[in-house]
């Protein structure tokens, strides 16, 4: 018959595999949940990678603010929540003049502006109390041949003649930027000014601003792109008159020609309402949004038929993504849409 002392040992061990059975079944148990957390986070990744390959980048964007190092040139997103940026000419010494600097960086900003996939909408403005007073007199020195310069006459003018397609190239950015671009104006806008807003795609202005083709008081004829725009927005006829007087016309005269879409009675107003018509923009679907500015701006140039056929080849490719089945299901439950970075 075993002694007390023999049942007292059998206890402690009993006691001993115990213990030691739970200590095996907690290191167990922790086991698994490191497991478990390992296998979410994995599966947490195949989804982001999943929601990347739908439109979502994986790469850091490309942050555009006012600290970008420009000369002439601001760049400012007031609502980091949405996708409106302001491109702020920023020469108040020269009344925002173009010069050679400012050719330079804005084709540089625009395309910052378009390869960002948080700007949707592009504001153009002015930080002085001018929008801009046409091109600077000095850029002009510059470009101009001397034609008692001796040397030969014939490579001085071909330079010359490709300063100026760079400069029309700079002026040209608004249209080749994917982004609508929205030109702001109060105060004067002049010459060169014409030549910045009839590039973009939407104009609003005060009814004090004020604006003139200037060129021919300068004796040259408009060559950045006025001559060549101008009479689509207000008639062929009336941007002869424009052009060849050079006189100075107001907002509301603007608005009736059809030079700009909409007037504002003071500068505070224009810059609510056109911050409320960049805001509807950039809440829509960026593909149907940069598929609407292409077609109208390649349209220009086609008959009907074959705008037609240029919408229709170009509805077929962009037409199934995921912005037209969240527009539908968004319509279907009566809620706001959101819509992927472009």
């Amino acid at each position: 018959r075993p002694k007390p002392a023999d049942y007292a040992l059998r206890f402690r061990r009993s006691l001993s595999t115990a213990a030691s059975s739970h200590h095996q079944h907690q290191r167990e148990r922790k086991r698994r949940k490191r497991r478990r957390r390992r296998s979410r986070k994995t599966r947490e990744g195949r989804k982001g990678s999943r929601r990347r390959r739908k439109g979502e980048p994986s790469y850091q964007p490309l942050l555009v603010t006012e600290s970008m190092e420009f000369k002439t040139l601001r760049i400012v997103q007031k609502d980091p929540s949405l996708g409106v940026f302001h491109l702020l000419l920023n020469n108040p010494s020269r009344k925002n003049a173009l010069t050679m600097d400012f050719f330079d960086e804005y084709p540089r900003a625009l395309s910052s502006l378009d390869q960002n996939p948080s700007a949707r909408v592009v504001i153009l403005s002015s930080d002085s109390d001018h929008f801009c007073s046409g091109i600077d007199i000095s850029a002009l020195s510059t470009i101009t041949p001397n034609p008692q310069a001796a040397g030969e006459q014939g490579r001085t003018r071909e330079a010359m003649r490709r300063m100026i397609k760079q400069m029309q190239a700079a002026v040209s950015a608004a249209e080749s930027c994917r982004k609508p671009v929205i030109a702001a104006v109060f105060g004067g806008c002049i010459g060169g000014g014409i030549d910045l807003i009839t590039a973009c795609d939407l104009r609003v202005s005060t009814e004090g601003a004020f604006f003139s083709v200037k060129e021919v008081d300068l004796a040259l004829a408009a060559d950045l792109g006025t001559l060549q725009r101008l009479p689509a927005l207000v008639g062929f006829g009336n941007a002869v008159d424009l052009a060849l007087t050079g006189r100075r016309f107001s907002g509301g005269e603007a608005k009736a020609l059809g030079l700009v879409q909409r007037v504002f009675p003071s500068r505070t107003a224009m810059e609510d309402g056109v911050w409320k018509m960049a805001v509807d923009i950039a809440e829509k679907s960026p593909l149907a949004v940069m598929g609407t500015k292409a077609v109208l701006l390649r349209s220009r140039e086609l008959t009907v038929e074959q705008g037609l056929d240029y919408v229709a080849t170009w509805n077929s490719a962009m037409l199934p993504s995921d912005d037209l089945r969240e527009a539908i299901e968004a319509y279907i439950h009566k809620r706001k849409p959101v819509f992927a970075k472009l």
